[in-house]
């Protein structure tokens, strides 16, 4: 298991090297010259100039990469050009709220979506699994931002039962977490329909009914084990898409995370902000993806001698 996970870390490495470069490139290829908007469209030449000098962007493309890339390895994000603040203290502030309405969401998704899935297999072809069908096809279809903005004006507006932005707290996440997750309880769903109705019809699942096994023991032991194995690897990319993807939701819904944040900082063109959460983004769906490898060696042994 141990050179199986160091393998996996080091086929990291190179991804990452590539991420730096196109976070880099990506962000100064944003129009607008941040030093204009940070002096004012007021200010003279002057200046622009004396902000582009404190924001160091008067110096070469070259050597502001270099520059970036050594200060990321180092784990230094850089200072906010908006706030002064170190980035690294904005992204970790906010990162606590993503991750915590991404769970909730992700929870939701994984068991809805499984009960769901499981419960068209077991009824494939009936009015079960048309139910099942049509809600996880609204639900991947949907647009986050118009599903949010009904759930607002329902139980916002219209009844008042939960408060109309989002917030770190139990009624406050409510609705971000139902809007968030409702794409991926869909994909969820259609998936563990499909692996289970797979699984169910191999060979070593008929030998197990044959030797007089209760119905349920083969269902839990034999078919749905092995159907969670495919399942396994579509919820930890649903997670790495809920992580990244929360930007719509929590703009919608006023929600201070990551999302949020990058909204505001490429409204304010603020360079070490943005290439700060694209990075993170970017690290979420690696990590992910380990510990998926992982609960895969997990779940199948085999896995971790390939």
């Amino acid at each position: 298991m141990t050179q199986f996970v160091l393998r996996r870390l080091g086929q990291m490495i190179p991804t990452i090297l590539g991420i730096l470069v196109l976070v880099f490139f990506f962000v100064r290829a944003l129009p607008g010259d941040p030093a204009r908007l940070y002096a004012g469209q007021e200010a003279g030449p002057r200046e622009v100039e004396l902000v582009r000098e404190r924001f160091g962007l008067d110096r070469p493309i070259p050597e502001q990469f270099v520059r970036y890339v050594g200060q990321t390895l180092r784990g230094d994000l850089g200072t906010s050009f908006r706030s002064g603040l170190p980035v690294s203290r904005s992204v970790l502030r906010h990162t606590a709220t993503t991750l915590l309405l991404a769970t909730v969401a992700i929870v939701v998704a994984v068991v809805v979506g499984l009960l769901l899935g499981v419960a068209a297999a077991l009824r494939r072809g009936g009015v079960s699994d048309f139910v099942v069908t049509v809600l996880s096809i609204l639900g991947i279809s949907t647009p986050s931002f118009f599903l949010g903005i009904l759930l607002i004006y329902f139980f916002a507006v219209q009844l008042g039962w939960l408060p109309v932005t989002g917030s770190p707290t139990f009624r406050g996440i409510l609705l971000p977490a139902l809007t968030l997750a409702a794409s991926s309880t869909g994909t969820v769903a259609r998936f563990a329909r499909s692996s289970y109705l797979e699984v169910v019809g191999e060979d070593y699942v008929r030998t197990a009914r044959s030797k007089g096994l209760a119905p349920w023991t083969v269902r839990l032991r034999h078919v749905l084990r092995n159907a969670l194995i495919p399942v396994t690897t579509i919820i930890g990319l649903q997670f790495g898409f809920l992580l990244s993807g929360a930007v719509i939701v929590e703009t919608v819904f006023n929600f201070p995370g990551l999302g949020w944040l990058l909204i505001q900082s490429v409204s304010a063109r603020d360079y070490p902000v943005i290439q700060a959460l694209m990075l993170v983004f970017s690290l979420q769906f690696l990590l992910i993806n380990l510990v998926v490898d992982l609960l895969y060696a997990v779940i199948d042994p085999r896995v971790s001698h390939e």
